[in-house]
């Protein structure tokens, strides 16, 4: 049952306001003052706050600030008797969904209340799938993905995600589904290019009892698994032409027979492919159906690279790496404001996964809470230290040692010296 708190000085506001919105099936709490207001969030916590601009100890205004500042913060309308423009404008600003004027409409609050609740609810899931698909930052083409999931997931509509290796095509794909209808049913996945070419079709479709050799009992295979949810064919780019054909089939009617078997199953699934590779060069050159293409080709959606989001590596790095430290059961770590500024520079050719595994390492081997500018550079490829002054290497050029030498005597002077 969702939880309705009124915070308004006036009595019988809170009575005609409490009785008309429990009728309709909500739990309804009310505070006088907005310091009680405050202390209801955290113990009735509600999901929606009716919020008086004028109360007697606190200002409204200054109710919400604090409200929004909880970890987990309700939505919020204000309401008032003296609205004004420049009111509803700084409410909204601090994060008021809403702002109503006295006299309120019975019908009007619980409209608002309805919008209020669908609007906080696809907020709250948002955060939690950005937070856990890694998909954090504020850089434009990480907004611009977000959006275009957000239009996507909840039509029936097949989906098609570029993007090169490790910048998170499956996480898109998995935000995608968990916003969808499908929600509660079965994602599942199958990586095109990691199936032997014999095997695919058993793999997607399942096989008969003798149906090759091998073949000792029945096999389910991955569209029956996904039936009702999702299905993310990964590497798309790499099935086998004869699968094609039957893939595009399935896709077209919603039904197949397993290899091997003779009787039709009916299945209902989403399909959301996902390649690195240019899909239309490849059709180009004979290597992809072009009529697939276009039955995938439906929503187009680009992931970025890492190199195309680089304001965004702080957070991201911080985020990665709290969850290696959480992973591994390890204490509370950060970066360095130096280290941040050396992980912006590198390159990340693997993208997120790239940054990923680096966040790991980097929790698991540095020793201290502070992992400084040294240990991002032994972590990073091509940020190797010099060889040190009891180990010179022998081999190589002469006047390049020389130089590695000279530079590791003329840098350890300066830190004796302290520059």
């Amino acid at each position: 049952m969702e939880r309705i708190l009124i915070v308004d000085d006036e009595k019988n506001i809170l009575t005609t306001l409490g009785r008309a919105i429990s009728i309709e099936g909500y739990k309804v709490d009310t505070a006088l003052t907005g310091q009680e207001g405050i202390d209801k969030v955290t113990s009735f916590n509600p999901d929606v706050v009716l919020l008086d601009l004028k109360l007697p100890d606190l200002s409204g205004l200054d109710v919400l600030t604090r409200i929004r500042e909880l970890p987990r913060s309700p939505a919020v309308v204000m309401i008032s008797a003296h609205g004004s423009i420049d009111s509803a404008l700084e409410a909204t600003r601090r994060g008021a969904i809403d702002f109503l004027e006295k006299p309120v409409d019975i019908e009007r609050v619980l409209l608002t209340i309805r919008n209020s609740l669908k609007i906080a609810s696809v907020d709250s899931m948002t955060r939690s799938i950005e937070q856990r698909h890694g998909m954090v930052g504020n850089s434009q083409p990480l907004q611009a993905l977000i959006e275009q999931i957000h239009r996507a997931a909840p039509t029936r509509a097949t989906v098609l995600i570029s993007g090169p290796t490790g910048a998170g095509k499956e996480l898109a794909a998995k935000a995608i589904h968990e916003l969808s209808r499908r929600a509660d049913k079965p994602f599942v996945r199958l990586n095109c290019g990691a199936i032997p070419e014999n095997l695919v079709e058993s793999e997607l479709f399942g096989h008969e009892r003798g149906a090759f050799t091998g073949a000792d009992k029945k096999h389910e295979g991955r569209f029956e698994r996904a039936n009702g949810g999702t299905l993310f064919l990964d590497e798309i780019g790499e099935m086998p032409l004869p699968v094609q054909v039957r893939l595009l089939r399935v896709m077209q009617e919603g039904e197949f027979e397993r290899v091997g078997g003779k009787q039709t199953l009916k299945i209902n699934v989403r399909v959301i492919a996902a390649s690195n590779r240019d899909l239309q060069k490849e059709v180009a050159e004979g290597n992809f159906r072009e009529d697939l293409f276009y039955r995938l080709n439906v929503i187009p959606i680009a992931v970025p690279s890492l190199m195309q989001r680089r304001q965004d590596i702080p957070g991201l790095a911080s985020h990665l790496l709290k969850r290696a430290c959480e992973h591994n059961e390890l204490g509370d770590k950060f970066f360095s404001p130096e280290a941040i500024a050396c992980l912006q520079q590198h390159d990340w050719p693997g993208n997120i996964r790239e940054l990923a595994h680096t966040a790991e390492r980097l929790a698991i081997m540095t020793g201290g809470s502070t992992i400084e500018l040294s240990d991002v550079e032994q972590a990073l490829p091509g940020h190797a230290s010099p060889p040190t002054l009891s180990h010179v290497p022998d081999e190589g050029k002469l006047y390049p040692l020389l130089e590695s030498f000279e530079k590791q005597v003329i840098e350890r002077r300066l830190a004796r010296c302290n520059g």
